[in-house]
């Protein structure tokens, strides 16, 4: 079959396949987010033109916020479907690198196909083109390569028949999953080849469930059942394999009180007995006491990153650590005893072998006991009165008004504390925190390519810091009916930072509006509503907790019924957030007071364990 090199790419994407976690079959890649240039409008652009109505392609505004969407919407699909992002060559390539920087520490699939410069070097230098002095085959596009998962430069049209299956193998693959980067050079993506049929048969993905080594498994029972206080910690890796139930019913089996990292949030209902909340810095007082008194932590799924170790205190310096995970990078981690599986093989095998085994009913109840007094805590502070609402306020108005079927999402500054804190879920999967990467901005791209995948409603939480950040996927998600709700939360500047610098004792700087330099006695302000309004958004505003209540409640409406994103506008308090008690190593100079503090936790922070 004869074809354009950007012919046969679009003609393998479209007869990629997948199977959901739920065994329905649904395309691989659902959808192409672009921005045309010369790099790429009539290779890739053309192609993608001829089966336009086989696959939506998206028009965006930012290379960056388009590849963000993709990522957003592979963390909808819990991995399952991937996005399609194009652009030129030069500026719209780098645009992305951001994102792929997002997706690769979260280990999220997204395929981008930046343009590149020709590999002729006829028109050289071509527009956008950088010319490195010292080699002649660098561009931009590399990069891309400390952020990929896998990169190729396709710099001859049959490459794409070696370089496609390895591009499938990774979106795919549990261990592996993350951005793909394929760089065209403009003339290469209108050269021709004849291409063998069998590359566009169709073909269906399907989760992987690679099963543990059996000495791995049986020495991970012997640790658990030595233990007098094991404790669960449910990541992101439970979500993707689907082994939310499979968890939830070891850790009844067995009588285990369990916790959940940032992107293992809403795994489990909220209530259940067995659920101490959520961990880390970002977390709760309750998981993280759990966690402090536990001898052995069964980690399933999960990186442990800072925010979920509290900077590695929150567990004892004697703790024994099992780690089941489908990468063996993450796996052996902090000297754990590692078992390499798929999560929900992994808890399979490791049940089996733990048979009737269960831990003192004391210790099992210790997680709804420390809970208890975390959700008192949390319901004095969205009862609190005060002239403005606070971040915790905020979140407990969206979350009243949230149905069970709703997404709620956020990414940077002070929203994560209080959206994976504070949050009451149901055990829906229906949580996204961008915190792996924490990229200003994600909040609304992000947000539209949730929408697009997600069949309920989304709503975003993010500052007046990220809207500025980032906010030209409103106007995407309103041109193209994508609709979701947005809370855009006023605090007059980088609170949370202000918060870091000026509660470590450094001086106000550069943060607040207020102390920052500027020429004019009276300062512009942005007027959030009438600027998301001129983005083809409907807007909704709100100054206290009970208009905050009534707005949020028509933008839901709104959103739904006008098929565009409704934003709320609210000021908010610039200092009140909630508080998990554990503490974050960042670099302290001696001459600040919070430096002390640094001299009193660096000493409890566990380096490396002895599993």
């Amino acid at each position: 079959m004869k074809l354009t090199t950007a012919q046969a790419l679009v003609r393998w994407i479209l007869a990629q396949r997948s199977e959901t976690l739920d065994g329905r079959e649904v395309p691989l890649f659902p959808g192409v987010f672009a921005i045309f240039g010369h790099g790429n409008v009539l290779g890739l652009g053309t192609a993608l033109e001829e089966h336009r109505g086989e696959i939506p392609v998206w028009r965006g505004h930012t290379e960056q916020g388009m590849a963000l969407a993709a990522v957003g919407y592979a963390k909808a699909t819990h991995r399952r479907q991937v996005g399609v992002v194009t652009s030129s060559i030069g500026p719209g390539a780098l645009n992305m690198v951001t994102a792929a920087g997002v997706a690769h520490a979260n280990r999220l699939p997204v395929l981008l196909l930046p343009g590149d410069t020709f590999t002729s070097r006829a028109p050289d230098p071509v527009l956008q083109q950088i010319e490195p002095f010292g080699d002649a085959t660098a561009t931009v596009n590399d990069a891309f390569r400390a952020v990929s998962r896998y990169f190729d430069r396709i710099t001859r049209p049959e490459q794409l028949i070696s370089t496609l299956p390895q591009v499938a193998r990774v979106l795919t693959d549990p261990a592996d999953s993350g951005p793909v980067v394929l760089a065209l050079p403009q003339d290469v993506q209108a050269e021709t080849y004849d291409f063998p049929d069998a590359l566009f048969a169709p073909v269906t993905h399907r989760p992987l469930r690679p099963r543990p080594d059996r000495r791995q498994v049986t020495e991970a029972a012997g640790v658990l059942r030595s233990s007098k206080r094991p404790l669960l910690v449910l990541g992101g890796g439970v979500r993707y394999s689907g082994a939310g139930q499979r968890a939830l019913d070891f850790a009844e089996r067995h009588g285990i009180p369990l916790v959940e990292t940032t992107a293992g949030r809403t795994l489990v209902s909220h209530d259940h007995p067995l659920h101490a909340g959520p961990l880390g810095i970002t977390g709760s007082s309750s998981a993280n006491a759990v966690a402090a008194s536990a001898d052995v932590v069964l980690a399933v799924g999960t990186r442990l990153q800072d925010f979920t170790t509290a900077s590695w205190t929150v567990f004892s310096p004697d703790v024994r650590l099992v780690t089941l995970n489908a990468a063996r990078f993450d796996a052996v981690k902090h000297g754990a005893l590692s078992v390499v599986a798929d999560a929900d093989a992994g808890l399979t095998d490791l049940a089996a072998q733990l048979e009737s085994w269960r831990v003192d009913p004391a210790w099992t109840s210790r997680a709804a006991d420390e809970r208890a007094s975390w959700d008192a805590h949390i319901d004095s502070l969205r009862s609190a009165t005060s002239e403005l609402p606070s971040y915790a306020q905020v979140v407990g108005v969206v979350n009243d008004l949230s149905a069970a079927d709703d997404y709620v999402m956020t990414a940077s500054g002070g929203l994560p504390g209080e959206l994976i804190g504070g949050w009451r879920g149901s055990g829906s999967l229906s949580m996204d925190v961008e915190y792996g990467f924490s990229c200003m901005g994600y909040e609304v791209s992000g947000a539209w390519g949730a929408a697009i995948a997600w069949p309920g409603l989304v709503t975003t939480l993010l500052g007046d810091g990220s809207y500025l950040m980032l906010n030209s996927e409103l106007f995407s998600a309103a041109f193209a009916g994508h609709p979701f709700v947005a809370v855009v939360c006023d605090n007059d500047g980088y609170a949370v930072i202000a918060r870091l610098q000026e509660g470590q004792g450094g001086k106000p700087f550069n943060n607040f509006y207020a102390d920052c330099t500027t020429s004019h006695a009276s300062p512009p302000r942005v007027d959030f509503a009438r600027h998301a309004e001129s983005l083809g958004c409907l807007v909704f505003e709100a100054s206290t907790v009970d208009s905050l209540r009534t707005a949020y409640a028509s933008a839901r409406e709104a959103a739904v019924a006008e098929r565009r994103p409704a934003v709320v506008v609210v000021k908010t308090q610039p200092s009140t957030w909630t508080e998990a008690g554990a503490w974050w190593e960042v670099g302290v100079p001696e001459h600040l007071a919070g430096r002390d503090e640094y001299e009193r936790a660096k000493p409890d922070q566990v380096r490396y364990l002895n599993s």
